[in-house]
């Protein structure tokens, strides 16, 4: 690990402080970012200005036309830099002020407005599998071979059970330190893999900490030489997959007699199950394809169902739930590389915002909400 601390570190800014802007990329999985120096730290995020890159080496333009503006969006502190340092959210315009085709944030943002009143909170469950600094292999997984079957990984502890908890736990305190609301982790059933739950949030501000988190988990990895993989289905065969376990509640589902909400939003995404999968990775169901195939603790990509404490379903109840009559539902469909402002907004969508009609009479072409 190399020392983050350094004498460098130490140095007085003289009031000035260091402001990394962060975007998404045009592969609409990764994150870039760059640099920019400020004479005082901001009070909000209005006040930041905005800025813009290349691009054309993002995946996001051509070269004659390159320039992609960069909007501050949401602040956070900076666990690396530390001190008045920040860490700055943002989104991707024209530079006609229209909003970018990879801003999938925008979108949700709307989306989210539109449904203010319902007060709609997420949970997700980010699921991840840490790789060998070549990229090759599963961290610390024999180079030409395989560890024991899954069984005891999950929860586990020990040297022979869990790999890479040197990376969970830096996470960890780096996200509590910027501000992100982590929730909770745990060690995952396949070997090297692990999961962190970010909630709840309302509104945009799910896609918003979720994405920050993802950023801090890879640059946290920088520090151990490890690379952090997102894919789906890292490993063929007997493995578990990875998702991105979305768990949402409302107002309504929140109060005494919130269970007939959760049912009628079943009947409701039953209709949609079709546009949920197109929207839950960044392939539009392909990377899913690998990973929802009805075994490893999923339900089939072809069907919807749902159920109390069935982690074999669509979307899992928990079991206090349903004996309390109230509370939350888990959508275990979101693969681990879903952008979360596209999960949030369909969710949104599906509930309030289109009319559901039987699969034969749902119209194909995306619905557009308008400010």
């Amino acid at each position: 690990m190399t020392n983050l601390r350094t004498p460098y570190s130490e140095l007085d800014q003289f009031g000035s402080i260091m402001a990394y802007y962060m975007w998404i990329d045009g592969s609409g999985q990764n994150l870039r970012g760059k640099t920019r120096t400020l004479p005082k730290k901001p009070t909000c995020v209005h006040e930041l200005p905005e800025w813009n890159f290349d691009g054309s080496s993002t995946g996001q333009a051509i070269g004659e036309n390159s320039d992609v503006i960069i909007k501050p969006v949401s602040i956070f502190r900076d666990p690396f830099r530390r001190g008045e340092n920040i860490l700055v959210l943002c989104e991707t315009y024209h530079h006609d002020g229209t909003p970018h085709p990879t801003n999938r944030r925008h979108a949700c943002s709307l989306a989210m407005d539109l449904v203010k009143d319902q007060q709609p909170w997420f949970g997700i469950e980010q699921e991840y599998t840490l790789y060998d600094s070549n990229g090759r292999h599963p961290y610390k997984w024999p180079e030409h071979g395989y560890p024991g079957p899954q069984g005891p990984y999950y929860c586990g502890v020990g040297s022979n059970r869990v790999y890479g908890r040197e990376v969970v736990e830096a996470h960890y305190r780096a996200c509590l330190y910027a501000g992100v609301k982590i929730a909770g982790s745990n060690a995952e059933v396949m070997p090297s893999q692990w999961e962190y739950q970010v909630g709840p949030c309302e509104g945009i501000e799910m896609g918003d900490h979720l994405w920050v988190s993802r950023w801090i988990l890879c640059r946290v990895a920088e520090e151990f030489n490890i690379n952090v993989n997102f894919d789906p289905k890292p490993m063929e065969g007997d493995w578990n997959g990875a998702g991105c376990h979305t768990n949402i509640s409302t107002k309504d589902m929140r109060a005494a007699g919130g269970l007939k909400h959760i049912e009628a939003a079943m009947a409701k995404f039953e209709l949609k199950h079709d546009e949920h999968i197109k929207a839950y990775d960044p392939n539009g169901g392909a990377d899913n394809a690998r990973r929802l195939t009805g075994r490893h603790e999923t339900a089939s990509i072809k069907e919807f169902k749902y159920g109390v404490a069935d982690r074999g379903a669509s979307v899992r109840i928990p079991r206090h739930v349903a004996a309390l009559g109230y509370g939350y539902f888990e959508d275990r469909r979101p693969s681990s590389n879903s952008d979360p402002y596209d999960v949030t907004s369909r969710i949104v969508k599906t509930m309030f915002l289109e009319e559901t009609k039987p699969p034969a009479m749902v119209d194909t072409n995306e619905i557009t909400i308008e400010c």
